[in-house]
């Protein structure tokens, strides 16, 4: 085969030009050394795309081995479009989390609808049927000048693809800080169902096979969108517009459907989202899977704009698309599913075995012209699969721990029993609950459809995890399964201590499944960390990485699949490390089900796990307090937290609870507040005696602890279950009343409390 052609219009491929595509020099380097010529203008791109960390995870391939990623559980692990856990019966539980955090900075709406989209092509084209989605923002300060407008913007395009496509959103968590000023994070997840010997695999098998483009044409939308996810913002942002993609749900609808059409025909070697890098991603990472090679002809993509050349074409995101490799005879029945369902499709190459990765495309050819030019494809890319996929650069980079002078931090002492931190604990706490880190998100969630499919039995607000039920389809029959699905991260916590930050992150999401009467399965992360070539977020992101596979080990939720992103700083200014975790759990029975909300006068409240000593780092106290991050860094025994897990999930089973609530953010005195406002009823705690104040106790964000409640008779039951797995219990009050009464600290009506959470985020987003 002859050596690849540039176009007359092309730039020259230089050092320079790689420079500016988000190559090192050094990279460039390397490229010319194994190519033994100057690349192309479009082999350059492609590279580019490839090598970028968006696609390569060249900073974190390293230290992401150091996950757990196997189970008995486990039907699919990471290197896929998305991990499956078994959830019996021959179902699994398809789930994956993304991040589309730059895009959603430069243009919200859009940047997270085409988030939504992505994740949910991510989870369908395994072959399962999404049923949930999850989201995880950050924000900066709620009266940062952009504020306003980008949670809008984010909400809105989360909603408005979510709602067209018809599937709920149930769930999630947003926070503020002012380390997201000028980079905000938004963390899409969505959970599907499939028979787990149906999984369909992203590898373009069988010599000669057809591979088939299907969905929405291509334009120019994205075109470097990979690039620019793997740098950070520098100044203005506009410019940056072009690689933003832009979303059609009502596409990804019929997109879905003629996908699982295709499915049940059996007619695939394989298929492939075209996500981030568009055709070059998908096209070299199912050929890369396979160990085979693919060849492509650009004159048969489907187009929407005229004049597109290979590099375009190559790398445009535009939305909505699916790479398929057909099994060999197969091609018309994957054309008939499209032609029914109105969506483009185009045999555009072949599955072969060389190894390389190879375009051709005639040049000035546009089929869009009113007169195009006759075909004659000549190859304008010709490079080796492995230099593109699992030979691209991997780094073992620099980690420096950082000075802990340079953390806005400062210690708490303790003091007398009888003195208090704060001039007016019940004043405190009203202004915690209507902080817009605790308050309510009732105003983000009433935009989404969380009741669509029929499936949701604990949506948003109500318990601390969302519960859905799955209509997983056998036959004729139809089999009910329970999942619960929860997201958490808090980036105090990690910037203090990435080990026990990131730890505490898993902890805490596997915690809010217990509370909801579910068994943790499976993990999906989203790590969020700022520019890699600094050594210090090195080391934070390193020890976040052992955090989470020790959390995760110990809980036994191996992680399936995952998604990193780097460079979020803006201006050398990084966010709070932040790698955000979902999980997925099921419950045995939907009668196991909890839910926060205290419910009957008289019912008796305790506090599960080791009671709080007054550790006040990284706390929503502080924060009101100093406005910055400050205090020592909380730890988290994970064996203690494995046994509180398990002793809940044996009260859950026995029914023995009337409500179940996690302590986090705004600690005890957050949780029972937060259980006294959902169920519209007081309560009366007393605390025990401690060596700290007793408001420090109260709202100290120590992990591992639970709050529940049940009727007296239960007592004796929940204590000796709560023994039997050597989980401390302690006894503080009673369900009752309009007021959350603290003895001797404070006492608040439950309707101030309800309406300073009620209206957290009304000055940020200006409702009425």
């Amino acid at each position: 085969m002859s050596a690849p052609i540039g176009l007359p219009n092309d730039p020259p491929a230089d050092e320079a030009l790689a420079i500016e595509f988000g190559l090192e020099p050094e990279e460039y380097a390397h490229a010319l050394e194994v190519l033994g010529r100057t690349p192309t203008y479009a082999e350059l791109g492609v590279i580019s795309v490839m090598w970028s960390e968006h696609c390569s995870y060249k900073s974190s391939r390293v230290h992401l081995a150091r996950l757990p990623t196997e189970g008995p559980q486990v039907v699919q692990g990471p290197g896929e479009n998305a991990g499956a856990v078994d959830i019996g019966d021959g179902f699994c539980a398809v789930f994956k989390m993304e991040s589309h955090n730059h895009p959603s900075f430069i243009e919200p709406y859009q940047g997270a609808a085409t988030g939504v989209g992505g994740i949910l092509r991510d989870v369908f084209t395994m072959g399962a049927r999404p049923i949930a989605n999850l989201n995880s923002l950050r924000f900066g300060r709620p009266n940062h000048p952009r504020t306003r407008e980008l949670v809008h913007g984010v909400v809105a395009g989360i909603g408005g693809y979510g709602n067209c496509i018809g599937v709920p959103t149930v769930g999630g968590e947003v926070q503020f800080d002012a380390s997201y000023d000028g980079n905000i994070l938004v963390n899409a997840f969505t959970v599907g169902i499939a028979k787990s010997d149906g999984l369909f695999f992203g590898t373009a098998s069988g010599l000669g096979n057809a591979v088939m483009y299907v969905g929405a044409r291509t334009g120019r939308d994205g075109i470097h969108g990979a690039t620019m996810a793997s740098a950070s913002f520098e100044g203005e942002t506009e410019q940056k517009l072009p690689t933003v993609q832009v979303g059609d749900p009502f596409m990804e609808k019929l997109l879905l459907e003629c996908c699982l059409e295709i499915f049940s025909k059996d007619c695939l070697e394989g298929i492939q989202d075209m996500g981030a890098a568009g055709l070059t991603s998908s096209s070299v990472e199912m050929a890369a899977r396979a160990g085979n090679g693919i060849e492509l002809d650009l004159d048969a993509i489907p187009r929407r704009t005229k004049a597109l050349t290979p590099y375009e074409m190559l790398l445009s995101e535009s939305q909505e698309r699916m790479l398929l490799v057909a099994k060999e005879g197969r091609e018309q029945e994957v054309i008939d599913a499209c032609v029914k369902w109105d969506l483009e499709v185009a045999i555009v190459g072949r599955v072969t075995d060389t190894g390389r990765f190879v375009c051709k495309a005639t040049p000035g050819h546009d089929p869009l012209d009113d007169t195009p030019t006759a075909k004659d494809p000549q190859v304008v890319v010709d490079l080796p699969i492995p230099l593109l996929a699992d030979e691209a650069p991997k780094y073992d980079r620099p980690q420096k721990q950082p000075d802990p002078r340079t953390l806005a931090t400062g210690r708490m002492t303790a003091v007398g029993t009888t003195e208090h931190i704060t001039d007016d604990p019940g004043k405190m706490l009203v202004q915690i609950m209507g902080s817009p880190n605790v308050g309510s998100r009732r105003w983000i969630y009433r935009q989404y459809d969380h009741v669509v499919r029929d499936g949701t039995v604990v949506g948003p607000g109500e318990g601390d995890a969302a519960v859905i039920r799955a209509f997983c389809e056998d036959g004729e029959k139809t089999i009910e399964k329970f999942l619960a699905i929860a997201v958490d991260c808090n980036g105090r916590h990690v910037l203090l201590d990435p080990f026990h930050g990131a730890a505490m992150a898993v902890a805490e999401c596997a915690r809010n499944l217990v509370c909801v009467g579910a068994k943790p399965l499976g993990t999906t992360d989203c790590l969020n960390f700022g520019n890699p070539e600094k050594p210090e977020t090195m080391w934070r992101f390193a020890r976040a990485i052992d955090g989470l596979a020790a959390a995760c080990s110990a809980l036994d939720v191996p992680v399936v699949s995952g998604n990193v992103s780097l460079y979020n700083e803006t201006d050398g200014k990084p966010i709070l490390p932040t790698p955000s975790v979902a999980l997925v759990g099921l419950l045995e029975s939907p009668e196991h089900r909890l839910t926060m909300a205290f419910r009957e006068e008289g019912d008796v409240i305790a506090h599960l796990g080791k009671l709080g000593e007054g550790q006040l780092g990284g706390s929503e106290l502080l924060m009101q307090l100093h406005g910055h991050v400050s205090g020592e860094a909380q730890q988290i025994d994970l064996a203690a937290e494995r046994k509180l897990q398990d002793a809940m999930r044996a009260l859950a089973k026995a029914q023995l609870l009337r409500s179940a609530h996690d302590l986090s953010e705004g600690g005890l005195g957050g949780a029972l507040a937060e259980s006294c406002i959902t169920g519209a009823i007081g309560a009366t705690v007393k605390l025990p005696d401690g060596l700290t104040p007793a408001d420090a106790r109260l709202f100290g964000e120590e992990p591992s602890r639970i709050v529940v409640s049940f009727e007296p008779d239960a007592r004796a039951e929940v204590e000796r279950i709560c023994t039997e797995h050597g989980v401390p219990f302690t006894g503080l009050g009673v369900v009752g009343g309009d007021r959350l009464t603290v003895d001797g600290v404070l006492e608040v009506p439950v309707a101030e409390l309800a309406e300073a959470h009620r209206t957290a985020l009304d000055e940020i987003v200006g409702a009425d």
